[in-house]
């Protein structure tokens, strides 16, 4: 009974129509076959009959009847050619065998010849198809339409092949494309399926005007940012509308990469080689593992959980205490990986109590550490909040961590923990303080480990969402100071890195990720005036502000006592930091917790006071809001500076 509803299965429908369709054409080639080959033989029933068999035998066998006729490519055709040749292996080899089972006019050519027309027929009735359904597909432009008519691809790789094949099935994207233009020699003068490629990139100027191009999309996504930036200042000259499509680090799992048309956006034109992970350690280590994510609804903390989930661990835990960006992780990681087990811990870190609950009901083997206070001149005016979230919150997680035996810790640092000169740098300084003594704790085979790295585009608050908001409101682009530098790269980039570094290195170390050059605040600011297609002091002005409270000019990634030897990754580098005296933490962080409780600006100014002696290399800017006396109320300062000999962390 359970086979009648299958019966009527649309898609068992359309498979058993498509089979019988192959099968009807091996039929024809039968007949065509013994007309050329055995002329004057007639066609026997118990001959055309094996052959059916044995057609509709290999068509059912390689799944020929799955193939979706309409998107039919390579691969495809590569099982129609393996099908041919097994037709006519077997069809030669069962002609030895006709005499015996009295089936008569089975001869080898007959049935070589018949399964070459069957192969071509097959392959026919599949491109056929496929070029109907592009020609029903294609959408011409509106009469009335203002849009590109001629478009120019650079690059005549995959990416532009695959980009031509998008806007030759949707014209209204880019119009007529007029051809490719690429820097490979060897590519010169060639036609790629009908599109030929037109010169170099140093014939940009005059290709386009020779070929009347209005619109240029650059399909290089795993081309440099350098690049990227040449010949983009090149187009801008040029009477054409540049686009571009996403770059390597938007792959991501299974998902294959798509040709999506979009505006050139600074995040090319800062683009770097991409990261290459070792997948099969990584999975070792995260594959069926119960994952925690704290800070889940930030920008690494929500990388990071789409990372994490490529390795298929058992479970991923979002921590975090904004229900709004924890909601939105979770829908991101559900479209992207539907199978994946998923939590939600709506929790505060700096609550100790709810947050080993946490740990005691899900268990995690693996934590990734990504919440924090990370506002620069916030955190100076409110020096106290940054103490509770990023020491007193680290110290929370790590004792759970410790409590309930979690194998891999890894913490998220900041180049900013580097002779810090605001209260970000020294909070998190002292959280890599908390790891390497957290490491020292660890059970066997532990591996607790900090990872540090500079600014991330498009992270929340940070310069690119700013100045982009800005260029929206009609400007102006405030910039603090003209000789501002800082690191930057990709969000996708910093969290595989953290991944590679934090889970695959030692444990009780500081890794720094190469950040790659600095990279002037100024030219950014000009870069997105240009990308935006206006004119820097005409359209759109920059104003400059001065330095806000607890800023420098340049971000150092390294202390003095550190080294800068290359370790797990080509872009990783082993800080090496000086081990700490357990000791004098737990006495520095007893006089800060001590000191929470006092008064609102006694608390402020016995926080920043603690805080340079607990971090001797803190030095906090003369611009800044925390400008405080040390007092000694009460005896606060009863603690050792954390040195090990004449070195201090």
């Amino acid at each position: 009974m359970l086979l009648i509803p299958a019966l009527f299965h649309r898609p068992f429908i359309r498979r058993s129509i498509k089979l019988g369709l192959d099968t009807l054409l091996a039929l024809v080639a039968w007949g065509i076959s013994t007309r050329l080959f055995a002329a004057g033989s007639p066609l026997t029933l118990r001959g055309t009959l094996l052959w059916m068999a044995l057609s509709l035998l290999v068509a059912a066998t390689l799944q020929l009847a799955r193939q979706h006729y309409r998107l039919v490519g390579f691969r495809d055709a590569r099982r129609l050619g393996l099908a041919t040749l097994i037709l006519c292996f077997v069809g030669a080899a069962l002609s030895l065998f006709a005499p015996r089972l009295e089936i008569h006019h089975f001869e080898a050519d007959v049935a070589v010849g018949a399964a070459l027309i069957t192969g071509v027929a097959w392959m026919t009735l599949r491109g056929a198809f496929r070029v109907l359904d592009e020609d029903r597909a294609r959408v011409p432009l509106p009469l009335t339409t203002s849009g590109p008519k001629r478009t120019l691809i650079i690059g005549a790789g995959r990416a532009g092949l695959l980009t031509a094949q998008e806007l030759t099935r949707h014209p209204g994207l880019g119009g007529q494309i007029a051809g490719f233009v690429d820097d490979a020699m060897e590519k010169q003068g060639l036609q790629i399926q009908g599109i030929p490629v037109l010169g170099t990139t140093m014939l940009l100027p005059r290709i386009i005007k020779e070929q009347s191009v209005d619109q240029v999309v650059i399909a290089i996504p795993s081309e440099s940012g350098d690049f990227m930036r040449s010949l983009t200042e090149q187009l801008h000259k040029l009477p054409v509308r540049v686009k571009t499509v996403p770059g390597i680090f938007d792959l991501l799992g299974n998902r294959s990469w798509k040709p999506v048309l979009q505006d050139v956006s600074i995040e090319d034109l800062l683009r770097r080689k991409p990261v290459t992970l070792d997948q099969h350690a990584l999975k070792e280590v995260l594959e069926e593992q119960v994952v925690l994510i704290t800070g889940a609804g930030g920008s690494i903390g929500g990388e990071l959980t789409h990372q994490v989930a490529q390795f298929k661990p058992a479970r991923i835990v979002l921590l975090g205490r904004g229900e709004n960006s924890l909601w939105e992780t979770e829908r991101s990681l559900r479209d992207a990986f539907p199978n994946q087990s998923i939590t939600l811990a709506l929790c505060d870190i700096r609550n100790e109590e709810r947050l080993n609950q946490v740990f005691d009901h899900w268990k995690p083997t693996v934590v990734l550490h990504a919440a924090a206070h990370k506002h620069v001149p916030y955190l100076e005016a409110h020096p106290a909040e940054a103490v509770d979230n990023n020491v007193f919150g680290t110290r929370n997680v790590l004792e759970a961590c410790l409590r309930t035996g979690v194998g891999a810790f890894v913490n998220i640092s900041t180049d900013k923990a580097v002779n810090p000169t605001n209260v970000l740098g020294a909070t998190k300084r002292l959280a890599e303080c908390l790891v390497l003594d957290a490491a020292a704790r660890s059970p066997e085979g532990g591996h607790y480990a900090s990872v540090r790295f500079g600014n991330v585009l498009g992270s929340r608050g940070s310069v690119v969402p700013i100045f982009r908001q800005q260029i929206q409101a009609g400007g102006p682009l405030t910039v603090t100071h003209p000789d501002m530098t800082r690191y930057f790269m990709t969000i996708p980039e910093a969290s595989q890195l953290v991944l590679q570094a934090g889970l695959l290195g030692e444990t009780g170390r500081v890794y720094v990720l190469d950040m790659g050059e600095p990279v002037r605040i100024l030219d950014l600011a000009k870069d997105m005036i240009r990308l935006s297609g206006l004119e820097e002091g005409q359209e759109m002005e920059i104003e400059f502000t001065g330095l806000r409270p607890g800023e420098k000019l340049f971000e150092e990634l390294f202390t003095g006592q550190e080294t800068h030897q290359s370790s797990v990754h080509s872009k990783v580098f082993d800080g090496e930091p000086e081990p700490v005296d357990s000791t004098a933490l737990r006495e520095g962080l007893a006089s800060l917790a001590k000191a929470s409780s006092l008064p609102e600006g006694e608390r402020q100014r016995e926080h920043l006071a603690l805080l340079k002696r607990l971090v001797p290399t803190y030095r906090p800017s003369k611009n800044g809001l925390g400008r405080y006396e040390a007092t000694n109320s009460g005896g606060v300062h009863a603690f050792r500076l954390l040195k090990t000999g004449n070195k201090a962390i």
